[in-house]
Formats: structure tokens, C-alpha cells, sequence
């Protein structure tokens, strides 16, 4: 069971790492109503802060446009980091292997792909259903005859199933692909295919390595299994009281769930108090 405190004096934190849904947004997709007024008091402590998210770039821009460029984004699950609208870091996936996973992918009944590239996100389906749910996360989409016709920088494939992705896409996708690629369930409905060395942890410890922090120094919170390496980069790794059983075993900390904002009470108590 994850503690609630950190027995690490947390005052020399410098980089704090949030998971966006089901750990910083509540449940209508909203930041919390106090974010901005302690995200300025975060920096004002010179603590870099990041999103890190299997949302598109592009799409965390537009949540976070007031402070864009003043914040890191790990965005796609660690695939690609921005900063000011310059890439940090990226990780991509071979074409061959974009093809196979299309491939896989398309004789899964029920199951919907966006391939993600570098400069937008490319889907097959017009089914409004699946258009709603792809809205919320891919704000640069375009809508394409053939997945496998696209010509873009590919950094991940994301599938969606409806009826659970646990349960009904990654027991051939991990039997397939297990071995060669990173294969994570993201949330109850989704599952990203991305290169092996592809995660949010291995993101912050290129950014640990290349922006002068620790391990001992980072601050994360996730609630889901794509955070799963992100929390093992972090000292002060925190799990959401909504978090799925894996993460909790994972993190050293435990947070309130993201309906009760526990990112900005963890953060207020640990940091600003």
C-alpha cells in the first residue's frame, strides 16, 4: 500500500510529471478550478512542470494554452516531448512495423486505429461514435482513405475498442508484438503500440539526463498502466486513489482520486505549505 507523505523532503523537487486523465482532470475533463493559481506558484519556484499523456501534442497545447509555452509536454506516452514548439525528444516506429500493427489491428472486430504521426493523426473510420471519442484526445486529425498510404514521422498507433482493449485486443497484440514494441494498455478502451525503448519514463529520464535533474528530485502522479514507468523514474511517485491496482503497487505515494483534485492537494501540502 502507497504512503501518503513522502519521507523525502520534497522542497528540492524540480520537476513535476502529471498524468492528465484520471489523474489531473476530473471526471468531466476539466483541470481542477485552483490549477492555474498553484501551477504560477510552482514556477515560481523555478519546479519545471509537464504534462505527460497519451494525448496528442497538439491537443495538450490547447488545454494548456494560457501557459503552453511555459510547460513541458510528454505527449503520445512518452513517443514525442515539446517545449516552445521545439521537439526535445522523439522515438519512433519503423514503417514495416506500422504496417504489421495496421495489419493486426484490422482483423479485430470492433477494434478502431489512429496512426499517429508527428504532424497530425490519421484515421480510417467515419463511425461518429469512434469520432467523438477520438475528438477528445487528437485535435489535429485527418480522416484518410488508406492508413497505410500515409506519409508522416509515425510514433505511435493507438487502438481503440469499446468493449475493453484489456481484454480484447492486447492478448494478440502482446502475443505478436510483446517482444519488439511497447504494448500498453492507456485506458479501459484504449492500447498504444509504440517502438520497445518508447514510455513517459523513458522521456523524463532523458529530460532528468539532459535538463540536470533527479531521480530523487521528480515528482510524478499517473493512474494507469502507461504511467507504470514513468512512476518507476520518479522518487516521489504518487498513485491515484482512482489508480488501476498495478500503480498502486507501483508508486511510493498514494493521492487522493481525481475527482477530490489530489494532484493539486498532493502538490499544495508536499510543495507550497
Amino acid at each position: 500500500m502507497p504512503k501518503t507523505r513522502s519521507t523525502m523532503p520534497s522542497k528540492d523537487i524540480k520537476f513535476i510529471a502529471v498524468d492528465m486523465d484520471g489523474t489531473l482532470l476530473d471526471q468531466n475533463s476539466q483541470l481542477p478550478e485552483d490549477f492555474y493559481s498553484v501551477y504560477q506558484q510552482v514556477r515560481q519556484r523555478d519546479i519545471i512542470f509537464a504534462a505527460a499523456s497519451g494525448r496528442q501534442y497538439y491537443s495538450l497545447m490547447e488545454t494548456f494554452a494560457p501557459i503552453s509555452d511555459h510547460m513541458i509536454f510528454i505527449a503520445e506516452n512518452g513517443t514525442i516531448v515539446m517545449h516552445q514548439g521545439k521537439e526535445l525528444y522523439r522515438c519512433e516506429i519503423d514503417k514495416p512495423s506500422i504496417a504489421a500493427i495496421i495489419k493486426q489491428a484490422r482483423a479485430i472486430d470492433g477494434a478502431y486505429i489512429v496512426l499517429c504521426g508527428t504532424q497530425s493523426a490519421y484515421i480510417e473510420t467515419q463511425e461518429p461514435h469512434a469520432l467523438k471519442e477520438f475528438a477528445k484526445y487528437y485535435h489535429r486529425c485527418q480522416h484518410v482513405n488508406d492508413l497505410l498510404a500515409v506519409d508522416d514521422d509515425f510514433i505511435k498507433v493507438a487502438i481503440c475498442h469499446f468493449d475493453g482493449t484489456e481484454e480484447h485486443v492486447l492478448p494478440s497484440f502482446e502475443s505478436e508484438f510483446g517482444q519488439s514494441h511497447q504494448v500498453v494498455v492507456s485506458a479501459k478502451i484504449w492500447l498504444d503500440v509504440m517502438n520497445a525503448k518508447a514510455s513517459k519514463g523513458a522521456a523524463i529520464e532523458h529530460l532528468q539526463n539532459t535538463l540536470g535533474f533527479s531521480y530523487e528530485q521528480t515528482m510524478s502522479f499517473g493512474d494507469y498502466l502507461n504511467d507504470l514507468e514513468m512512476l518507476k523514474a520518479s522518487y516521489h511517485s504518487y498513485a491515484m486513489d482512482n489508480a488501476h491496482p498495478k500503480v498502486k503497487q507501483t508508486a511510493r505515494f498514494s493521492a487522493p482520486s481525481h475527482h477530490e483534485a489530489g494532484v493539486m492537494t498532493v502538490i499544495k501540502r508536499e510543495l507550497l505549505d
